[in-house]
């Protein structure tokens, strides 16, 4: 296999303790075995990579109540404490974190099947993420380090905590994404019950210390287990205040559903999407075709920012198919942490063959396999199949099917896929592939409406991370970036004072004695 001994599995991750209140309890119950479909013998064998509890609803209810104790109704120490406590915490977190970075990175690729420079990656960004976010947050403390005044009345106007979240994040982005929810909702002051992926599940156990170790007690409450043996007894309470969550709109739904007071839930989401990309007839082809690839490809097409369908002028649709399918063709496959690889192993054991069903209901209905080695089945791979032509009543059209295929649409009036985007149930970010500013002006001026991103010559993806990352419709609620989603996990709050001489000696003496910690006038550095 030619394993590299740094990234051998050498010893067994078996995950016993999970975070409630400030301490790492022991489990001593039902476990749970995480497999990696990456072999690491010659005959092809998933590989055991440890354990990890299956917590039940006892354990789910009792990390609640550590959230809802340590915030206190709003009276907790974290969700009064200076602004500077908080990022103190941050920063001493993130300090520990790095430390991690070897093993965690290694955990990326065998439970994802992430490349290695793409799990490197993915750790580094989140790090860099942390900082940004830190900062970001000081600047907010600056700009809210004032007293304004209107119509005879002083306001001191900062941003405080929602309360209690529930945090669920991917298993496609398991560091990057879940932290992108996890990370601004402890910093503006909320308290925590997060629940890892299914995949990625054991990359967080080196980091369980650092999060008990960092923050005040109950602060951030860590379980595993099935997601709804946990999440639907925490939701049926109505103790919580948001659910955080990266996934699909139908676990969104049933989540929400749950919750007896669905008026006084905040929900911050980002889910699936279908992003389209058009291709014009004066597009430079190259450039297309590289980024369609890096698009639709990356992290073999499991990403919610891929491209899932593209549509291809007829005019150049024959040359885009031609040389797109040569260029799929030529993508090596192999374990992530092989050199020039960009294909990996799948996580997901039932993938492949989800796959082959959307490749086998295309065909049945007229599109052809474009590619010579689309559809290439191995024992834990699919080959990603170029179909062409792709039309409405094919399954891969309407289903984002968040692995390798790629289906092609010919268009002749550039209205066909505004007519499809708008009919959409998604509407996250589009790529559009031309050069004629004329031509590009009016399309940009309809699809900033359809979507919230668009790509121009390039593909669809998220970063950079103080970018806005949203979306319409199904995609997203709420929007995930630095700067806005301190906002999404906040909200404006403030002190209101007339202007009287008694008031005025009572807001004096308080800024003076700095015995208040929503009060204040100081400057963060």
């Amino acid at each position: 296999m030619g394993i590299p001994e740094k990234y051998k599995i050498t010893s067994l991750l078996h995950q016993k303790n999970y975070l409630i209140a400030g301490e790492l309890k022991k489990w001593t119950g039902e476990t749970a075995d995480v497999l990696s479909t990456i072999s690491s013998t010659q005959d092809y064998k998933p590989t055991l990579l440890g354990s990890v509890p299956q917590l039940g609803e006892a354990q789910a209810l009792e990390a609640l109540d550590a959230a809802c104790n340590a915030f206190d109704e709003g009276k907790g120490l974290w969700p009064t404490m200076k602004v500077e406590g908080r990022i103190a915490a941050m920063e001493k977190f993130v300090a520990q974190m790095k430390t991690k970075r070897d093993e965690i990175v290694k955990l990326l690729m065998w439970e994802i099947g992430k490349t290695l420079p793409d799990s490197e990656k993915e750790f580094d960004r989140t790090v860099e993420y942390i900082y940004d976010t830190i900062e970001d947050y000081k600047q907010m403390d600056r700009n809210s380090a004032k007293l304004e005044k209107n119509s005879g009345v002083y306001a001191h106007v900062r941003r405080g905590p929602l309360g209690v979240v529930l945090c669920l994040g991917p298993y496609n982005y398991p560091l990057n994404e879940t932290f992108s929810l996890l990370i601004p909702a402890l910093i503006m002051g909320n308290t925590v019950v997060f629940k890892p992926a299914k995949y990625g599940v054991l990359l967080i156990a080196p980091l369980l210390e650092a999060f008990e170790n960092s923050f005040p007690k109950g602060v951030v409450n860590i379980i595993y287990g099935r997601g709804r043996t946990l999440a639907t007894p925490i939701m049926k309470t109505g103790r919580v205040d948001v659910l955080a969550l990266i996934g699909n709109s139908k676990s969104a739904n049933a989540l929400q559903a749950h919750h007896p007071r669905k008026n006084r839930l905040r929900q911050i989401l980002g889910l699936e999407a279908n992003n389209p990309a058009i291709v014009l007839k004066d597009a430079d082809l190259d450039l297309a075709i590289n980024e369609c690839i890096a698009g639709a490809m990356s992290f073999n097409g499991q990403r919610c920012t891929a491209l899932k369908v593209l549509y291809v002028h007829e005019e150049i649709v024959d040359e885009f198919n031609k040389r797109f399918s040569e260029k799929v063709d030529a993508l090596k496959f192999g374990n992530p942490w092989e050199e020039g690889v960009k294909l990996t192993p799948l996580p997901e054991v039932d993938k492949p063959s989800y796959i082959q069903e959307l490749i086998d209901d295309a065909l049945e209905k007229g599109a052809k396999v474009m590619n010579k080695k689309g559809g290439e089945h191995s024992e834990n791979y699919i080959f990603p199949a170029v179909l062409y032509p792709v039309n409405k009543d094919m399954r891969v059209f309407h289903e984002e099917q968040f692995g390798p295929v790629t289906p092609v649409v010919s268009f002749s009036d550039i209205n066909e896929p505004l007519d499809d985007m708008a009919a959409s149930n998604y509407g996250q970010q589009v790529s559009i592939f031309g050069s004629d500013a004329n031509t590009l002006a009016p399309l940009i001026d309809t699809l900033v409406n359809l979507v919230c991103r668009v790509n121009l010559n390039s593909s669809c993806q998220r970063g950079p991370d103080v970018y806005p990352f949203t979306g319409r419709k199904d995609s997203a609620t709420g929007t995930l970036s630095v700067h806005d989603a301190l906002r999404s996990f906040s909200i404006r709050t403030f002190l209101a004072s007339k202007d009287s001489p008694y008031n005025n000696a009572i807001l004096q003496d308080l800024l003076d004695k700095k015995v208040s910690n929503f009060i204040s006038t100081d400057y963060i550095l």
